[in-house]
């Protein structure tokens, strides 16, 4: 079998260890008695655990020293006590390499502590690392469709909680248990070498305390798991409340929310609360089991002191080395509800990675330029286990260049074909075809950087214009910058922002309206010269004077490319080489603008009722 960190080592990506497969679900075919995560996170850190170990026991020599020559001295003194030569030259000698050994271990802890935690801190960051980057890589490989049915909070909670869950986790195992294991075995070591009588008072430690954590353990596990599905819930919750804060604030729902959210939060406190309760009683029984222990072992000790089976100074020896053990022990028990929480949030990690809604683009078809020819063949998509047919039948052949308009009344299917096209769903049945190969066969990650896609909301980020222009390009010249600037109808925008092209433009972009915005999403589809350019309602959401701009960028925007506009308002799709109209989920008419207002079929009803929809509202406003 291979080395496992070796393997990792391979794997690195930036330094960082590649962990992804770790969550491969193919090992449960393989090898049904498949380890665990977190078995498989040590395994692969075995040369630093063992490191780790051999160190502490320098480092902490120390600590089983102090007993021992304590003892010893102890047992000098009475021995020099009870004769009268008082001390002898061998016992002075005794003495002094007692006294010599101490000081050499007492001083070596510096540079053995420092070396530990250099081993352990290492080991830890690189682990963070590894999770992080895996849930950061399967997050982006996840499909469309799942981050639209997964809570955005959720993934929030996981990635940024459950990861430092983890961390602590991996901080305990390296910083606690495994110092507090290696305590217990070289304590009761000692103590077996010095009295297997003694020794076998201490082994009844491991059994009591191992039946209270048993007691505990369910208990404890099951809160965790419902005070980590409540902070879940709450991050969700917030998430969503502050995402709709402008709609709360203008129908005046304050209060609601915040009865909402009180409700969220009491929920998150009760089962906090549960938390705090086991914990708080399983420390204290297990406190109070090891302090009556512990008596007991004194007094045992003492009372073969006194029957001669015990040297005096071995009192302290024992009492130390039983205290040392107790210790250990509380301290690998006391540790069982942050592994309990560590492990939920494994699992929890492992439901981002276990998600099977991915895009898998390894072996496909590489595509390192596209001419923009588009063929739809008989198209049909469900969405997965229901029997609702979305698009039935739809057969169309886009050739590089054209411009096609797709219209419909709502829900027959227009964005799903869009979404189809951009490979974020893939046909139930029926083909799309890309310059004449299947769009399952490519690599859509490449095919997508010969593609843009302008939304119906323009999606902005904290920065600058040009920073928001620019997002992903890692190349890119001040001339193609200016050029698409233009394109956009973004020159006066920028000229009338505070610091220009440089300016920030705020969360989501609401230092700007809806029409700057939606211009500088054009310019950043713009900026990348895609051969196939996808316009979803780009319009839609704009005043007259905003759609006027857009609608002039979009005009200088679509020369020489192929163009799919999901149009709302139909008289912005006049030029458009085609119309395509579609209902249920089928084409119902094909022409251009000119033919099917002739025709007075679909597209005219749907012109008419457009027009008087706009009519209306011009009435609305005109009356205020």
């Amino acid at each position: 079998m291979k080395n496992v960190e070796a393997e990792s080592s391979k794997q690195s990506i930036g330094g960082i260890p590649d962990y992804n497969h770790l969550f491969d679900q193919s090992d449960k075919v393989k090898d049904k008695k498949k380890k665990g995560l977190l078995s498989k996170l040590l395994k692969m850190n075995t040369k630093s655990i063992i490191a780790n170990g051999f160190v502490y026991l320098i480092q902490a020599s120390p600590t089983w020293a102090i007993p021992i020559v304590s003892a010893n001295l102890i047992n000098l003194a009475t021995v020099a006590l009870g004769t009268a030569i008082g001390m002898t030259q061998s016992m002075w000698i005794e003495l002094a390499i007692n006294v010599a050994v101490l000081a050499v271990l007492l001083f070596q802890n510096v540079p053995s502590t420092r070396l530990r935690w250099r081993i352990v801190s290492r080991m830890n960051r690189r682990m963070s690392a590894g999770i992080k980057s895996a849930v950061v890589r399967k997050l982006q490989s996840l499909s469309i469709t799942y981050h639209k049915d997964v809570f955005t909070g959720k993934i929030q909670s996981k990635f940024i909680k459950d990861t430092e869950t983890v961390d602590m986790l991996f901080s305990a195992i390296n910083h606690n248990i495994i110092p507090h294991v290696l305590t217990a075995v070289v304590s009761l070591g000692i103590s077996i070498y010095r009295s297997p009588i003694v020794a076998l008072f201490f082994v009844v430690v491991v059994p009591v305390n191992l039946i209270l954590t048993e007691y505990f353990r369910k208990k404890l596990r099951k809160s965790y798991r419902n005070y980590r599905i409540s902070t879940e819930t709450m991050s969700a919750k917030i998430t969503n409340m502050l995402e709709m804060m402008f709609v709360t604030k203008s129908h005046g729902l304050e209060q609601t929310e915040i009865k909402s959210a009180d409700k969220t939060i009491t929920e998150l406190a009760t089962s906090g609360l549960e938390v705090d309760k086991n914990t708080a009683n399983f420390g204290a029984w297990l406190w109070v089991v090891n302090t009556f222990l512990s008596s007991a072992c004194l007094v045992f000790c003492v009372i073969l002191a006194i029957y001669g089976k015990l040297p005096v100074g071995d009192i302290v020896l024992y009492q130390s080395m039983f205290s040392q053990i107790t210790t250990a022990v509380s301290a690998i028990i006391n540790a069982t509800p942050q592994i309990a929480s560590g492990s939920g949030a494994l699992c929890s990690i492992s439901e981002i990675m276990n998600a099977t809604e991915v895009e898998i683009n390894v072996g496909k078809k590489h595509i390192p330029s596209i001419q923009g020819n588009v063929k739809i063949k008989d198209l049909y998509y469900s969405y997965p286990n229901t029997n609702e047919t979305v698009l039935s039948g739809v057969s169309l052949e886009v050739k590089a260049g054209e411009c096609v308009a797709v219209v419909g009344s709502s829900g027959s299917g227009k964005t799903t074909l869009m979404n189809m096209l951009i490979g974020f769903m893939m046909p139930t049945k029926g083909d799309i075809e890309i310059d004449g190969k299947s769009i399952t066969e490519l690599n859509l990650s490449e095919y997508r950087s010969h593609i843009s896609v302008v939304p119906q909301n323009s999606i902005l980020f904290p920065g600058t214009v040009k920073e928001n222009i620019t997002y992903g390009l890692a190349k890119y010249t001040e001339e193609q910058l200016e050029t698409v600037i233009e394109m956009a109808n973004l020159n006066e925008v920028i000229e009338d922002l505070p610091q220009g092209i440089e300016t920030q433009i705020g969360e989501h972009g609401n230092k700007l309206s809806g029409g700057q915005k939606q211009r500088i999403t054009i310019a950043r589809a713009l900026i990348r010269n895609p051969r196939i350019l996808i316009l979803d309602e780009a319009t839609s959401a704009l005043d007259n004077l905003s759609e006027y701009h857009v609608q002039k960028a979009i005009s200088a925007s679509i020369r020489g490319r192929t163009t799919f506009i999901v149009a709302h308002r139909l008289s912005t799709i006049r030029d458009a080489d085609r119309i395509v109209v579609l209902e249920e989920g089928k084409i119902v008419e094909v022409g251009s603008y000119d033919e099917l207002m002739q025709k007075k079929g679909r597209f005219f009803e749907l012109k008419e009722l457009s027009d008087a929809n706009l009519k209306t509202a011009e009435m609305s406003i005109d009356g205020e």
